[in-house]
């Protein structure tokens, strides 16, 4: 629009348009542009009170999913490669690193006119998850094995270093605060609860793995490259062996030393990375020093340590150790006793209550969902109470190092 210019003097003002007296007053453009703006501001205002300000809430990134290059890059799984238990209802998990993280507030938008998918994504502080750990080495460490009847036993290196020094988690305590150590076992046979283990759990949790888990040394290297240290469970004659099946390498009361150092042998070389050994069942095993010897005696010579969990803290077992000058100590609670988040709560308080009292608590737990839950929910904030999250060889050694 081009605006009338100011007469000057010298030049005639040409006469004004005659209005027309039965039509529409006169327009003012320059108030009718104004007028627009004013109106096209408050329609934008109203629109961020209804549904938000869509740039409010953080930097934010456009990803671009064009359906022809995902169907062409994305993986094909066979049925034979799906892992599936016993139970049919665990299946492996593949990860789309490629999208971004669904926790991190994801908002979904509409496919554009060029056939893309566009995904809008709001990163904030709040979505920020525990720094990654460092990965552990990968097993065996040369120089630290022989021959076994599955694989390979763990052995004393030249040097002196054992396998618990070589395999343990890196830890070191901040002086003055208590430690606390919780051990995650029953692992190797679901794959869904193993996984959720080793992938959410913080670190600093030791895993327990079931000696007969099929493929136990990918359990181990994976756990291992979480960060997480490892315990394997040696099956021990239970009270009622008819109501606790503990497989064909059980250690027996009743055995030969000759018998129970072969089944111990079965049992260690099917895989290797783990820094001790805890017990699984053995409530009547733990009572027999005659048994208990020669057991204790094969750990101790392969550099271990053993962790007792649910047998008692002072058995026939644990003074055979002792003897031995085998590295042990004992889960001070079960903390799953009761299937119940809120008695798993209570058993974690009562960990922390331990810990100020004695400098240092261990708590044993299964791989159960709910277990797992309540254990990562307290992980999140113990450490903002005063007290330290560390691993069981950690709090094994302070109390070796306090006797």
């Amino acid at each position: 629009m081009i605006r009338p210019r100011s007469s000057a003097p010298g030049l005639a003002r040409k006469p004004a348009p005659k209005t027309n007296p039965g039509g529409a007053p006169p327009v003012n453009h320059r108030f009718l542009a104004l007028g627009v703006a004013a109106l096209l501001a408050l329609s934008a205002f109203g629109a961020i009170q209804i549904f938000g300000d869509p740039s409010a809430a953080g930097p934010s990134r456009v990803v671009a999913l064009a359906p022809n290059d995902a169907s062409a890059n994305a993986p094909t799984v066979s049925f034979s490669d799906a892992a599936i238990d016993e139970d049919g209802d665990d299946y492996e998990l593949f990860d789309l690193s490629e999208l971004p993280d669904a926790s991190a507030g994801a908002e979904i938008g509409e496919i554009g006119s060029d056939g893309q998918l566009r995904v809008s994504v709001v990163e904030s502080s709040e979505s920020s998850r525990r720094p990654a750990a460092s990965p552990l080495p990968r097993a065996p460490i040369a120089g630290m094995t022989e021959p076994g009847p599955n694989g390979v036993l763990p052995i004393i290196a030249a040097n002196g270093r054992t396998p618990a020094q070589a395999y343990a988690r890196p830890f070191t305590p901040v002086q003055g605060r208590p430690m606390i150590a919780v051990v995650i076992g029953g692992l190797g046979f679901n794959a869904r609860a193993t996984t959720q283990a080793i992938d959410e759990l913080p670190a600093e949790v030791t895993l327990s793995f079931v000696p007969y888990a099929s493929d136990l040394q990918g359990w181990i290297d994976r756990a291992r490259a979480r960060g997480h240290e490892v315990l394997i469970e040696l099956p021990m004659e239970p009270f009622d062996p008819d109501a606790d099946d503990t497989g064909p390498q059980t250690l027996l009361a009743a055995a030969t030393p000759q018998q129970n150092t072969q089944r111990l042998e079965q049992l260690l070389s099917r895989a290797s990375g783990y820094f001790g050994v805890t017990n699984y069942q053995g409530a009547r095993f733990a009572t027999s020093a005659q048994a208990s010897g020669p057991v204790v005696q094969q750990l101790r010579r392969r550099g271990l340590v053993f962790l007792s969990s649910g047998i008692g803290q002072r058995t026939a077992l644990s003074v055979e150790a002792q003897r031995a000058g085998l590295p042990s100590t004992a889960a001070d609670r079960i903390i799953d006793a009761r299937r119940e988040a809120d008695a798993i709560d209570d058993q974690l308080l009562n960990l922390e209550a331990l810990a100020l009292q004695n400098q240092s608590a261990v708590g044993a737990g299964f791989a159960y969902p709910v277990t797992m839950e309540q254990v990562g929910r307290w992980a999140r904030d113990v450490e903002t109470r005063g007290y330290e999250l560390a691993p069981a060889s950690a709090v094994l050694n302070a109390r070796a190092a306090r006797r």
